[in-house]
């Protein structure tokens, strides 16, 4: 079973520590845990069929390659996706039709989904290494950075910037892969191990942290211009001081808000890291976001929506507890999301009602869908890719 913690400490009290949470407690980050054991002592809630107000129809399926014991997240840019495989498979799909644009193939296998900005795409496999590929799907670089890589690379602005699983990340050219800068913080005791997202903010890249803290870092030499606090760790085991940043951070306007494990969710001015709110709340996917709300799912996969103003709870629905809910996608008049037996839930962003259902292959769906084109995409771990058009 792969660990979702990773200990950053050699005391022997620590590992146990650490192997105590993982084998009575799975978050669902990672593939290598089962939410739903037979010694699980919260079966999931079973589906009611659901009286459909929203018609959703399949468009296309293709197949990439399964996820192993890592979460492929799908990319999509301009009217593309992107989709990886743990066997070193990467593909670019045409979003509306699912048509293979090119096909690639590395000689390692992989740990992270792509980033991709249309014009590089890039992945990142065992032992570090970091690969570059063209909008032809020539591969024009490879790279080593010495450290695991569990997120996909951010691509752009004539960068490939990835993290480590040490707390580093590093900026490297996108069209040569050599490396302009690093920037290296300290190790908390003990950390999720999972995917941190980054994404890009003006002329900033925001990005979370372990022990709950968010940064903007400068894309031209990776010095940190601000540094917030999202949540404070909170209890006196490592376990229960646990509180690292989870997803990717949402920017909308002046504000950037993020969600952590056992800590809050929180929004602050972008422009300084100044708070504006938080609300005590425990997400293991991150958020989703509208110009009103902002979504999330905690660790019993209910679901919730929050005012972005002020936090103030707007509704919540727990009819999917402990369905190993997937990362959100606010789509629309929807909230977009998958659950461990593949099936996509459509909830109304209104109320939280869930307005539509569909089926996949029956594996889980960790990564949050995205949309190319007029299409809306998941990935599933057994490594179908299907694109769903609602309307």
């Amino acid at each position: 079973m792969t660990s979702l913690l990773r200990a950053a400490v050699s005391r022997p009290s620590s590992r146990r520590v650490a192997r105590a949470l993982v084998a009575g407690t799975c978050l669902g980050v990672l593939a290598g845990c089962s939410l739903f054991s037979k010694e699980n002592k919260h079966p999931p809630t079973e589906l009611k069929p659901v009286s459909a107000t929203l018609s959703v129809k399949q468009a296309w399926k293709a197949d990439v390659g399964k996820s192993g014991a890592y979460v492929m997240a799908p990319m999509a840019a301009g009217n593309n996706v992107y989709v990886s495989a743990r066997n070193g498979t990467v593909l670019a799909l045409e979003g509306n039709t699912g048509r293979t644009v090119w096909k690639a193939k590395t000689d390692i296998d992989l740990t992270s989904g792509p980033g991709s900005d249309g014009s590089v795409t890039s992945v990142a496999g065992e032992k570090g290494a970091v690969y570059a590929f063209d909008s032809s799907g020539k591969q024009i670089w490879k790279k080593q950075v010495n450290g695991e890589v569990l997120s996909a690379p951010l691509v752009g602005n004539g960068l490939v910037v990835v993290r480590t699983t040490d707390t580093r990340v590093i900026g490297l050219d996108a069209q040569t892969g050599e490396r302009r800068w690093i920037y290296q913080r300290s190790q908390t005791p003990l950390n999720l191990r999972a995917a941190m997202g980054m994404v890009f903010a003006g002329d900033g890249i925001i990005t979370g942290f372990p022990g709950g803290k968010i940064g903007v870092l400068a894309p031209a030499n990776g010095v940190l211009r601000w540094e917030s606090t999202v949540s404070y760790p909170k209890g006196v085991s490592e376990i229960e001081r646990l509180n690292d940043v989870t997803g990717v951070p949402v920017i909308y306007g002046r504000q950037v808000c993020a969600t952590t494990f056992q800590g809050r969710v929180s929004c602050l001015e972008l422009a300084n890291g100044q708070p504006q709110w938080g609300k005590d709340f425990s997400s293991p996917t991150g958020l989703a976001q509208d110009d009103t709300s902002l979504f999330a799912s905690d660790e019993t996969s209910t679901v919730f929506a929050f005012d972005r103003q002020n936090g103030n709870e707007r509704w919540k629905n727990d009819q999917l507890r402990y369905r190993g809910l997937g990362a959100p996608l606010a789509l629309g008049r929807s909230i977009v999301m998958g659950d461990f037996e593949g099936f996509v839930h459509f909830l109304s962003r209104d109320d939280g009602q869930i307005v539509a259902r569909m089926k996949t292959d029956g594996s889980a769906i960790s990564a949050a869908p995205v949309v190319a084109g007029e299409t809306l995409i998941v990935q599933t771990r057994d490594g179908d890719v299907y694109g769903f058009v609602p309307n």
